[in-house]
This record gives C-alpha cells, structure tokens and sequence, in this order.
C-alpha cells in the first residue's frame, strides 16, 4: 500500500529515515538479489574487486559498483514509481543519482566506521537535506544478520564536531523484510552492522541520490557502457547526468539528451 508522500517526507524531517514495507514481492526481491550475485561475479571477472579490507576488514563483506551497469533490474529500482514521488519531494523536485551501489555482508562480517553520506560529496555544515539514500533490502534484514545502524537523531547534527566520540555505542538497527526499502535522510549517521549469524548473509542495494548542483559521486559516464546507455529512460539518463546540458531557471529548463548512436 503506498503511503502519502508528505507522511513519509514528515518521518524523514523527524526522524532521518522512513521506512516502507514490502515496496517489492518476495519474488521480485529475489530476483533482484539474484542479479545482484551476478554482478558481483561480473565484476570480479572484469577485474573490480569486491572485497576492500580498508572498509571491511576481513573480507566477510561483497561490494559491487555501478549497479546499472550489471542488469536492467537495478536502473527498474533507481525510478521504482513506488519509491520515485517520495526521493523528488524529499530534494525538493531536484534529484539527481549520484550513485548505486550494494553489499553483500556474509556471516561473520564487521561493521564498517560510522559516517554520514552526504559528507561525501558536500563539505559541513549540513544545514539542509541534500541527499537521501533508497536502501533495497533484498534479505530479510535483522540485527543478527548485520542490519544497517543508525543513530537516532543525528539527521540533525550540522558538523562533525557535534558527532559524539562513539557514536556507534548509541546505535539501533533497521529491521525490515526482503523487498522493503529504507529511506535515509544522507545527514543520518549510521554503519554496516555485523554479521554475527551462522549462516545467514545479509544483501543491500543502495541507491544515493542528490540534489542536481551537487557533483555525482559516480562518473556514470565512465561506468556505464554505451550499450547500457541506450536502454535507459530520459529521466534515468538526466538523474546520472548523461545529458549534454541542464540549464534551469524558474520554470524554464532546457534538456539537451546525449545520443548513442
């Protein structure tokens, strides 16, 4: 059932994130982590590696890049019509893909360092919501299996100063089930939570959004095959900046789309 947008933008002013339920079936969900181990696969092939001891210290976490450029399923879920309404209202009629990613935390990974995302790409202070995250959980996610944690109320720090000395002693975990999507507000702060199951991995796609006047975390142009290109919407290609302009003022905007051929 979709919930009304200023609802749901309201949880997000409140709270940092909202969550919505069963966005995708089970079927769907399980289809799209099935990509996802694809990708991961193709990745490794081309050569990308997916495991990074500098963020996941013990290889127990998979990491793969430039979701788009794996399977027509992840560009489906950067525009879901579900999810859409409530990342334009939330950046103000403004957002832009800044980038696509997923992991995939296997029994007995660690938590990552705390961070906040929009940190990333705009310096402190953070005075304003300009970046947002559309997390797929395509797992059941619980604390066990390493559910994403976050810090109540740190949507509202403004600059690293105001973060405590141990912000991960604070933190709770979002529980949700497979095809469920968590929105976080990109000031929240938060970390990967560790796998402590037996035998139960956890998989996260995460789709990070942005104002347009912020630069792209991902250069979509280099990662993004023409091929690829080619089969995006117009919205999709303009939201990854693979347009040749994008001139606006008041209602005036002008759109000048890249072609393939």
């Amino acid at each position: 059932m979709t919930r009304p947008v200023g609802e749901v933008v309201g949880e997000l002013e409140e709270h940092g994130f909202s969550i919505l339920p069963a966005v995708l079936t089970r079927e769907e969900a399980a289809a799209a982590r099935a990509a996802l181990v694809r990708a991961a696969e193709a990745s490794e092939a081309r050569g990308i590696p997916t495991r990074m001891d500098y963020l996941d210290p013990g290889g127990k976490n998979v990491r793969i890049y430039d979701l788009i450029e794996y399977d027509p399923v992840f560009a489906a879920l950067a525009e879901h019509p579900v999810v859409v309404p409530y990342v334009t209202a939330a950046l103000d009629g403004d957002p832009a893909l800044s980038n696509f990613s997923a992991n995939i935390a296997l029994p007995g990974s660690r938590s990552m360092n705390a961070h906040n995302d929009q940190s990333t790409v705009v310096p402190e202070p953070w005075t304003v919501r300009w970046t947002m995250n559309a997390i797929w959980c395509l797992d059941d996610v619980d604390e066990e299996n390493g559910a994403t944690r976050y810090l109540p109320g740190s949507h509202r720090f403004t600059c690293f100063a105001e973060v405590p000395d141990d912000p991960k002693a604070a933190m709770l975990p979002w529980e949700a089930t497979a095809g469920s999507v968590i929105l976080m507000d990109g000031r929240t702060w938060h970390t990967s939570g560790a796998n402590t199951s037996a035998d139960r991995e956890r998989a996260m796609a995460f789709a990070f959004y942005a104002r347009s006047f912020i630069r792209h975390q991902n250069n979509w142009n280099r990662s993004i095959s023409r091929d690829v290109r080619r089969t995006l919407s117009p919205t999709l290609k303009e939201w990854m900046g693979l347009s040749s302009g994008n001139i606006g003022y008041g209602t005036y905007l002008a759109h000048a789309p890249i072609t393939d051929s």
